[in-house]
C-alpha cells in the first residue's frame, strides 16, 4: 500500500515538473511576443541586447530587425548593425553575415569596429569555402576578399591570419586542380592532362608537387604520342623529348629519373623506327 502511494506521489511530481516547464516556456514566449509587438523601440532594443548577450541569436536578430528603421542615422545604429551582423554569423548564415559585415564597414567609416567588420566579412566567405572536391567559387571569392582586406589594412594585426587563410584556401584550389589533372590522366585524356598539369604549375608555382607534375606531363605526353596516328606520331614524340629535357633540367636528381630515362629511350627508339619505316 505504502509502495503504491509512493509511486503515485512520484508520478504526480513528474507531471508537475512537466507542467511547470511548459508554463515557463509559454511565459518566456509570451514575454518575447509582448516585447516584439510593443511598438516601443527603446524597450525592444533593450530586450534585443539582452538576448544578444545571452547568445539567443535568433530572438536578438528578430528584435534588431524591428528597431533598425527607428535608429537608422542615430548614435545607436552603429552598435545595432554590428551586433546584427554577428547574429547571422553566430547562426552559421555566412552569406548574410558577409553581406552585413561589409555593409557595416562601408557605412560606418569612422567606426573603431570597421576593420573588424571588414575582416569578418572576408572570414565569413572563408567559412563558406567547401571541400576540395566541390565547386570552388566561394574559395576564389574568399581569397579575393582576404587579399582586399590585406591591401586596405596592411598594418592590421589580422594580416598574418589573413595570409594564413589565403594559403589554406590556395592549397584547396591546388588539390582541386591536381585531382582534375589526375582524373584526365587516369581516363587516358592525355592532352587534357598535360594542359591541366601545366596550368597548375603556372597557377601554383610554389607547389610541392612540381616534380611529380613534370613527370606526369612527360608520361602523358609520351602516352599520347605513341597512340597517335602515324602522320602525327613523330611530331608528338619529339614534343615528348622536349618535355623530358625540361624535366631533366629542373629535376636532375629526381626520384622519377629512372622512369623518365625509360620514357626517353623508348621515345627515341620509336622515332628511330619511324625513320626506318618500321613505325606502321
Amino acid at each position: 500500500m505504502y509502495f503504491c502511494a509512493l509511486i503515485k506521489i512520484r508520478y504526480m511530481k513528474f507531471w508537475y515538473l512537466i507542467a511547470f516547464s511548459i508554463i515557463l516556456t509559454l511565459s518566456c514566449k509570451s514575454e518575447f511576443e509582448r516585447v516584439r509587438t510593443s511598438n516601443d523601440p527603446v524597450k525592444i532594443l533593450q530586450e534585443a541586447d539582452e538576448y544578444y548577450n545571452g547568445e539567443s541569436w535568433m530572438r536578438a536578430q528578430t528584435l534588431y530587425d524591428i528597431v533598425i528603421p527607428f535608429y537608422r542615422g542615430k548614435v545607436e545604429a552603429e552598435d545595432i548593425f554590428y551586433k546584427y551582423a554577428y547574429t547571422y554569423y553566430n547562426q552559421d548564415d555566412y552569406i548574410l553575415a558577409a553581406h552585413y559585415f561589409q555593409s557595416f564597414s562601408n557605412s560606418f567609416i569612422n567606426s573603431s569596429k570597421r576593420e573588424e567588420a571588414a575582416f569578418m566579412s572576408a572570414y565569413s566567405e572563408y567559412r563558406m569555402s567547401p571541400i576540395a572536391a566541390l565547386d570552388q567559387s566561394y574559395t576564389i571569392k574568399a581569397i579575393a576578399s582576404l587579399q582586399s582586406f590585406i591591401n586596405t589594412y596592411p598594418n592590421s594585426s589580422r594580416v598574418q591570419n589573413s595570409n594564413e587563410l589565403i594559403d589554406e584556401l590556395r592549397l584547396k584550389l591546388e588539390e582541386k586542380a591536381y585531382k582534375e589533372g589526375k582524373l584526365y590522366y587516369n581516363i587516358r585524356q592525355y592532352v587534357s592532362a598535360v594542359s591541366s598539369f601545366e596550368n597548375m604549375l603556372k597557377d601554383f608555382p610554389e607547389t610541392k608537387r612540381a616534380e611529380e607534375l613534370r613527370f606526369l606531363i612527360l608520361s602523358a605526353s609520351f602516352k599520347y604520342a605513341e597512340n597517335s596516328i602515324f602522320e602525327k606520331r613523330e611530331e608528338r614524340l619529339l614534343e615528348t623529348l622536349e618535355k623530358y629535357e625540361i624535366f631533366k633540367k629542373k629535376f636532375p636528381r629526381s626520384t622519377y629519373s629512372r622512369k623518365a630515362n625509360e620514357i626517353r629511350k623508348e621515345t627515341q627508339n620509336l622515332i628511330k623506327n619511324l625513320k626506318n619505316g618500321k613505325g606502321h
